[in-house]
């Protein structure tokens, strides 16, 4: 290499370096860390899922810090429903740790939940999105009905009848999203559009002629804060303190059974 080229390579290894320097604190390349091991006595016993088969245990910590009677968690919930891709499950967990609301995962999935890339996505937000894994939509269906309150499910499709930014939103409301290749399954649309469980069918206006749809995790953020918009980012108003300095985790114990 000659001098120009050796000057050009240190300019370029300078200017990385200033860059990475100002770069979110929680990304260090190549080294993502999660706050315990599988190991810990205090994490061991929230993943019940192999006893199934179906799959490993999400990644350490998932909701270490929030509870999932915590109020707030339970403001908005945001449903993907058998999700194929882990980097746009891992984006959607922690924009749910931004907004302040819930994660349900409805398999089957397209990835292992100890998946590299989910986790890597998520970054270190898991403590604070609380996720729960159903084995099947007719059992989250269930689970949905068990849930006291006011409340309806919401679908976000590309066929929706009511454009995202001119329905009314409500607490209580579960976003449901279907797969990047296949969309929402027959029985759940038949569900969000149906009493008493359903609310209707929403879609994210979009150019059809040369894009088939919009990312998934694209989707998940249009809409999540487009209802939290209107009702004046209400979750976010009273997010306990606790989820920045206690030491004692408030993890439910039905999570991802």
């Amino acid at each position: 290499m000659d001098v120009t080229g050796l000057r050009a390579a240190a300019t370029s290894s300078l200017h990385w370096s200033r860059a990475s320097s100002l770069l979110c604190p929680f990304f260090k390349p190549n080294s993502f860390h999660f706050p315990l091991s599988l190991s810990s006595p205090r994490f061991s016993r929230l993943c019940s899922l192999p006893e199934r088969g179906r799959m490993n245990a999400l990644p350490n910590g998932v909701s270490e810090v929030v509870a999932e009677e915590d109020p707030q968690s339970k403001f908005f919930q945001v449903v993907l429903v058998s999700p194929q891709i882990p980097g746009n499950s891992g984006c959607i967990a922690r924009t749910c740790a931004a907004s302040s609301v819930g994660l349900h995962l409805v398999e089957p999935l397209g990835f292992q939940v100890d998946d590299a890339k989910l986790k890597r996505a998520g970054l270190d937000y898991w403590p604070y999105v609380v996720v729960k894994v159903h084995s099947s939509w007719a059992e989250f269906r269930e689970y949905f009905r068990q849930q006291e309150g006011e409340k309806r499910l919401l679908a976000f499709t590309k066929r929706g009848t009511n454009i995202h930014s001119e329905y009314s939103y409500r607490r209580g409301d579960w976003l449901v999203f279907g797969s990047e290749t296949s969309g929402l399954p027959p029985e759940a649309l038949l569900d969000c559009n149906s009493e008493p469980l359903g609310g209707g069918t929403i879609r994210i206006p979009m150019v059809e002629t040369y894009v088939r749809c919009l990312n998934l995790s694209v989707s998940v953020g249009i809409a999540l804060y487009e209802a939290s918009r209107q009702l004046n980012y209400e979750q976010l108003q009273n997010v306990s303190e606790s989820c920045m300095d206690s030491g004692t985790p408030l993890v439910a114990e039905d999570i991802f059974a």
